[in-house]
């Protein structure tokens, strides 16, 4: 009886362990896989992992169930390690082959916002002390102003004539905050230093720079650029847009960039119109091509999941010498399949462009 008793414990023992890992090994392997994912039609699902992951639609392989889809289908799969732990179930979409023109060539983009946006506020002088009207009343750093007094604004002198006209009187300023409409009233105050009505303020209504071009697709006639969104320098918010295009532009130099300074491009925007932007995000600015591009060949886009560590090209201008490939090493993060925005970690090993700008500086 003691020997049976010692044995069952045993295996109990050993089943708990076992348990244990396993569900350490399910909640990890939970985090290398995304919640979606995309395939190309009568192909499988091949997720990079240390244990083998099988996905699976009602049972069958999915290279089947994808074969029997429509381009734009979207379906749950179930993914098992080994083929027989349960991990997760993901949303699956077939999707067609599409092919890029990889770009690399510079352009300038003007930007205007969605109102005004609201980038510092400050103190106001007054003959009874220091006053923060905009502060006090609720305005905070990053709200568009649409309109004040129910009159539209859009630059910041239409935001400087009605506040100075107001004599003191109420203002109720329409704000846009986290796409939700929201009404601040309050009044402004008379400055003792200048003798004019202020709210304590400051805002910011268009936005220009350089950068590279990303890609072109002729299948759907986007064009995008920079590769991350337009963000405020004060408060770090992205731009919302109203209106904006872009343009032919030419990089003279670069700033090479250094340890709590990165560097930039440097250059001059031109006068043909390339596209109106349609779109800032957090991937770039997405624009309908309005003008010509010139590009050599076409290259095919792969798929999150066939992304590997290794050896890949920048290619990109950094000087009035065009378009250039520069060698780098790309290491997908641990966090890549989760997050939409900064997936690869990019090491420049190239001597000729750390040389010239120390490695990716701004608008590269």
């Amino acid at each position: 009886m003691k020997l049976a008793r010692i044995l069952i414990k045993s295996l109990f023992t050993v089943f708990l362990i076992l348990s244990i890992i396993i569900f350490a090994g399910v909640i990890y392997l939970q985090t290398t896989v995304a919640d979606e994912y995309k395939i190309k039609k009568g192909e499988d699902l091949l997720i990079q992992s240390p244990v083998p992951i099988v996905a699976s639609f009602n049972g069958a392989a999915l290279s089947d169930a994808a074969s029997r889809k429509s381009v734009g289908d979207s379906f749950s799969v179930d993914l098992k390690a080994f083929g027989i732990i349960p991990i997760s179930k993901i949303d699956v979409e077939v999707v067609d082959e599409l092919y890029v023109a990889v770009l690399g060539t510079p352009f300038g983009m003007k930007i205007y916002t969605n109102g005004v946006m609201v980038t510092s506020l400050s103190d106001v002088q007054t003959e009874n002390g220091v006053k923060q009207p905009a502060k006090v009343a609720g305005i905070k750093l990053g709200d568009y102003i649409l309109s004040i007094n129910g009159q539209a604004v859009t630059t910041n002198e239409d935001v400087m004539s009605i506040v100075e006209k107001s004599n003191g009187k109420k203002l109720k300023f329409e704000i846009m905050r986290n796409n939700t409409k929201i009404y601040i009233s309050f009044c402004a105050v008379k400055s003792k230093e200048t003798g004019s009505y202020k709210i304590g303020l400051w805002v910011k209504d268009s936005s220009a720079g350089i950068g590279t071009l990303t890609f072109y697709s002729p299948a759907t006639d986007i064009v995008c650029g920079l590769g991350h969104g337009i963000c405020e320098e004060e408060t770090g918010e992205l731009l919302v847009l109203k209106r904006g295009i872009i343009v032919d532009a030419e990089i003279i130099s670069s700033d090479k960039g250094a340890v709590g300074a990165p560097g930039k491009l440097n250059g001059r925007m031109g006068y043909q119109t390339i596209g109106e932007i349609e779109n800032n995000c957090q991937m770039g600015v997405y624009s309908r091509l309005t003008g010509n591009l010139t590009f050599s060949k076409l290259t095919e886009i792969v798929l999150k999941q066939e992304v590997k560590d290794g050896k890949a090209q920048i290619l990109c201008t950094i000087d009035n010498k065009g378009p250039k490939l520069y060698d780098c090493i790309i290491e997908v993060r641990s966090s890549a399949y989760h997050s939409k925005v900064q997936n690869l970690l990019i090491t420049v090993t190239d001597e000729r462009l750390l040389d010239n700008t120390g490695g990716i500086v701004q608008g590269m």
